[in-house]
């Protein structure tokens, strides 16, 4: 693919751009007291549309970017299922696990589970929480950014990384949560507008090339192009029982356990706010299919002799289709998912040393301290990505990757804290065995079916279990463990667990008069009908 010729008034869009967000990410917090709540949490003082938008724009990445893109071009539809059973997992997170985060005033997840099990869950989750922030949400991300604009633009890659990770970090360190939060609430909104650009160009071109319907754009695809839900047969990768079973394994501890993800939840100015901003996120989520999928889908129709290879789809999107200006916005768009999907992850970083380790070990330091150790650790941990950034090179597909590494992870976790809201016989014990084991097990059916040897996939392809049913009975053998070994040990005193246990498992739903069209659960209900909705058209 060779880079784009920069027009001066895309480079221009591009530099206002980094230029205005670093401007803002400072000027938003100039006159505020950097409390270790206002930095780690924002003085709890965000409303639901910025906890909504900030879920969203932590989530979408260049990544996802390109990605999906790339699937919809060579897999089509199937790769939307990412994003709208995301919608489903929200509605989990908005009406289930952020009241209880709320009400008992969480600065971080592992601190939920030091309350709800004991310190040793506490830690083993802080641990693979900054472990996933440093080589995942912030190292694979700069790498795929730098090679986008490689592509794009013929910026050097290492050039590309430094330059990012400056202007990220230094509005993210200085600035705390709040300057994260507001600058990826603009950043949602650019990215929407650019990708909605080239969504809307790409689907004008189609009529030149005899497509009028979704019967004739069908037709124009390969089989089931256009299905979201597949057989075996059809999407070995993907079916529709490993997405049914598969995803909510992977999604429960994304949305609902990731400190990267749910810490704009944990900065809410009230319960309201923290239960309506992931329903919020739920419908943005409907839009990434739309503007992100379908691009590489019609790519497959208008620019199907000029790609070659799919990661080239959104390249090929941006060079053929959009004039000058509108390439500068798009560019904004991808720096705007790549530079939020960092700095989530660099605050979330900060958050988890200070508060998860440094707190615990000096429970007397000072606010002040505690925010520059954070501002250390963001630092710290930008500079290992980037030298980590590099050694992506060895994958060979990026999108893949992250998500077969989510399903091996993700049991564990989604299990203990799964069974810790549901279930009041849940043990410290068992969430401590849980965690261990299950991510020994994740470890080793990773490398086993890793074709570190030859080009086979021995769980994959020998044994035709895609890597999200390997996801799926990974949990179910953790969700077992937990049960024996909740039963094998003393039950947890009734007072310890009941702050952060169900009353039933409706309660969620039953309990509390609705308080009318704007009540989180009317949302939730209006959120699945449509996502139903949705489905049965493109099923």
């Amino acid at each position: 693919m060779n880079s784009v010729n920069i027009p001066t008034v895309d480079l221009l869009i591009i530099i206002l751009y980094m230029v205005g967000i670093l401007f803002i990410g400072v000027w938003v917090v100039r006159h505020q007291k950097m409390t270790s709540n206002n930095y780690f949490l924002a003085g709890r003082s965000l409303n639901w549309a910025f906890v909504g938008a900030a879920l969203f724009a932590s989530n979408i990445s260049t990544i996802h970017m390109v990605g999906l893109a790339a699937a919809g071009y060579q897999d089509g539809m199937v790769q939307g299922n990412f994003e709208w059973m995301a919608a489903f997992i929200l509605i989990l997170l908005g009406l289930v696990f952020a009241p209880f985060y709320f009400k008992n005033r969480i600065s971080t997840l592992p601190e939920f589970l030091e309350k709800r099990y004991s310190p040793i869950s506490r830690s083993l989750l802080a641990f693979l929480a900054i472990m996933g922030a440093l080589f995942m949400h912030i190292g694979i991300s700069l790498y795929a950014g730098a090679v986008v604009f490689h592509s794009f633009f013929g910026i050097n890659i290492y050039v590309s990384i430094v330059l990012i990770s400056v202007i990220t970090s230094v509005y993210t360190i200085l600035g705390g949560l709040k300057s994260v939060v507001i600058t990826e609430t603009i950043q949602t909104v650019i990215l929407i507008i650019g990708a909605s650009a080239m969504a809307i160009i790409a689907m004008t071109k189609l009529p030149d090339f005899g497509i009028h319907s979704l019967a004739d754009l069908k037709a124009a695809l390969k089989p089931d192009q256009m299905n979201l839900l597949r057989s075996y047969e059809s999407s070995p990768k993907l079916p529709w029982y490993a997405i049914l079973l598969g995803y909510p394994v992977i999604g429960i501890w994304y949305w609902c356990a990731d400190q990267t993800i749910v810490q704009r939840v944990l900065g809410a100015r009230s319960l309201n706010d923290a239960r309506k901003g992931p329903i919020f996120a739920g419908f943005i989520k409907i839009l990434p299919v739309f503007i992100m999928v379908m691009p590489g889908i019609f790519a497959a129709v208008i620019l199907k002799d000029q790609i070659h290879d799919p990661n080239d789809t959104l390249p090929a999107l941006i060079i053929n289709l959009l004039p000058s200006g509108l390439k500068g916005l798009l560019a904004a768009a991808l720096l705007a998912a790549l530079m939020s999907t960092i700095a989530a992850a660099l605050n979330s970083s900060a958050t988890l040393v200070s508060v998860d380790i440094v707190k615990r070990l000096r429970p007397q330091i000072s606010d002040r301290r505690q925010v520059n150790i954070g501002r250390w650790t963001a630092g710290i941990v930008m500079i290992l990505s980037i030298a980590w950034s590099p050694m992506i090179a060895r994958f060979i597909s990026i999108f893949d990757a992250i998500n077969q590494i989510l399903a091996m992870l993700s049991p564990p976790i989604a299990t203990v804290f799964i069974m810790g809201v549901m279930w009041k016989r849940g043990t410290k014990q068992a969430s401590a065995v849980t965690i261990i084991t299950g991510f020994i097990l994740g470890v080793i059916t990773f490398l086993v079916d890793f074709p570190a040897f030859g080009d086979t996939k021995i769980i994959t392809e020998k044994l035709h279990m895609p890597y999200m049913m390997q996801g799926w009975w990974l949990f179910v053998i953790c969700m077992l463990l937990f049960t024996l070994v909740s039963l094998l040990t003393p039950k947890p005193e009734r007072e310890v667990v009941e702050n952060y246990v169900l009353e039933s498992p409706l309660s969620f739903i039953t309990k509390g008069k609705i308080t009318g069209i704007s009540d989180a659960r009317i949302l939730s209900a209006l959120l699945v009908a449509i996502m139903v909705t949705l489905y049965l058209v493109f099923k």
